[in-house]
């Protein structure tokens, strides 16, 4: 039996959210753009593991790259439907309470402001920090979530 058509975007969603390393690089990236440099060394897990899983979110459909030179940026995605918005927002609005999650938040903030630190980040570039937007009651749309 097939998936209404209105829920079969909300399966490859859950299953993206379904990793806890796609939810810490989802964590990472909500409300900005971040090189895919920071997120190995925050997460120190190797650059092919990473870009799998971003992979895996982009075909999802919650995550977009955008190529600088040879760097990957990566940021929150719309995902289609209201259901997927809505889910993704609660699982993005979940993570602020965990304590690995801020700590991975305290690592980018400290990378983002002294990439010199870090060998493995000379060179990078600083990541744009998307200015954030406050969601008004009549949308469903959270801060966070660019638009297609």
């Amino acid at each position: 039996m097939n998936a209404p058509s209105n829920l079969s975007n909300l399966v490859p969603l859950f299953a993206a959210l379904a990793d806890p390393t796609r939810l810490r690089l989802l964590n990472l990236i909500a409300g900005r753009e971040v090189c895919v440099c920071y997120l190995v060394e925050i997460l120190r897990l190797a650059q092919p593991k990473i870009s799998r899983h971003l992979a895996y979110l982009r075909k999802a459909g919650v995550v977009t790259a955008r190529r600088e030179g040879k760097w990957m940026h990566y940021s929150i995605r719309q995902p289609e439907g209201t259901a997927a918005v809505l889910i993704l927002s609660a699982a993005i609005d979940s993570m602020k309470a965990d304590r690995g999650m801020q700590a991975d938040l305290t690592r980018l903030s400290r990378v983002c402001c002294e990439p010199n630190r870090f060998l493995a980040l000379l060179g990078a570039p600083i990541p744009a920090h998307e200015r954030t937007t406050v969601a008004t009651a009549s949308t469903s749309v959270r801060p966070y979530l660019n638009k297609k």
